[in-house]
């Protein structure tokens, strides 16, 4: 059986084209090259990311003496003591600071950022894309720029140095790139699904909270994972909002600000390990988290485009 021939354009006046017959086999090791380049770009981005992981970690196991001597030696001593001396020093307060400003904070950004987004996606009205790329510039708008009037802005509210003025400044924070996902994932929901709840009598709150929002639930959580990872991992806001006003006012620093915190207090004492196990236990909560929820922050990346 003769192999097929590959179709060319017709060859131009008074030139010769000679066609190239294209076997099987040809396309089979293209794709294989284009597979084993991508596996292995994949597979050293891994290791980019693991190994530094996995030296943090054991990094916490060693003595100051080991890390000195061979900063990729293993430990000798397995022990859990360390991390018990860095939540002593103040991890456990940062921490416990971290988690009650994040668990009023990320699901009063999903609230109101799908409320919003919603509505833009939903509703026609004058103004609705003046609002909408007014949501869409805040994500661009690096944060750093309004960090003076911000700060005088809370001060003036008397919230510097609160879980609340924190809290309403993340949800501020993150509406923008939360109404921004979110209004792309309302927008490619089934619209007669809609229309059969408004004919059926329900109300504009009861078709979001009972039609549309369950509809939504993998975006929303890829969302609040992002809004979550970003809330927990900020240093610049509460490095600037929750400083101690006065003597008298206690210290609420989130985990960021604790770990700064942590290494300044070593001094010349030199306990490495504690900084190290601060970090891991500061660490490891967003690796469960988002390990724990990888296949539903796929399906809501990629929902939006399947349907």
């Amino acid at each position: 059986m003769s192999a097929p021939i590959k179709e060319t354009a017709p060859a131009p006046a008074g030139r010769t084209v000679a066609k190239v017959p294209v076997r099987p086999g040809d396309r089979r090791s293209e794709g294989m090259v284009l597979n084993v380049f991508s596996h292995g770009f994949l597979a050293l981005w891994a290791l980019l990311i693991v190994l530094p992981l996995l030296w943090l970690v054991l990094s916490s196991f060693k003595t100051d003496a080991q890390i000195g001597g061979s900063a990729f030696g293993w430990p000798e001593n397995w022990t859990l003591d360390v991390f018990s001396r860095a939540w002593d020093k103040g991890i456990g307060d940062y921490f416990l600071n971290t988690v009650i400003v994040l668990v009023f904070s990320v699901p009063l950004t999903m609230l109101f950022g799908s409320m919003a987004a919603y509505v833009l996606a939903r509703y026609r009205f004058r103004g609705n894309r003046l609002l909408y790329y007014f949501f869409v510039a805040g994500a661009m708008f690096p944060v750093f720029l309004a960090l003076v009037p911000l700060f005088f802005m809370v001060k003036r509210l008397d919230m510097l140095n609160t879980y609340q003025g924190l809290i309403l400044v993340y949800i501020a924070y993150s509406m923008p790139f939360t109404v921004f996902f979110m209004h792309a994932f309302f927008r490619t929901l089934p619209t007669a699904v809609f229309e059969a709840a408004v004919l059926d009598g329900a109300s504009h709150t009861r078709t979001f909270f009972q039609v549309m929002l369950p509809m939504a639930k993998p975006g929303l959580i890829s969302v609040g994972i992002f809004n979550t990872l970003g809330q927990w991992n900020q240093f610049i806001l509460p490095t600037v909002l929750m400083q101690p006003q006065s003597g008298d006012d206690p210290e609420r620093y989130v985990l960021t600000q604790g770990l700064i915190q942590l290494q300044q207090q070593q001094g010349y004492a030199t306990d490495l390990p504690v900084l190290f196990a601060g970090v891991t236990i500061a660490m490891i909560p967003m690796l469960v988290v988002y390990l724990s929820f990888q296949r539903q922050v796929q399906a809501g990346l990629t929902s939006a485009t399947l349907k």
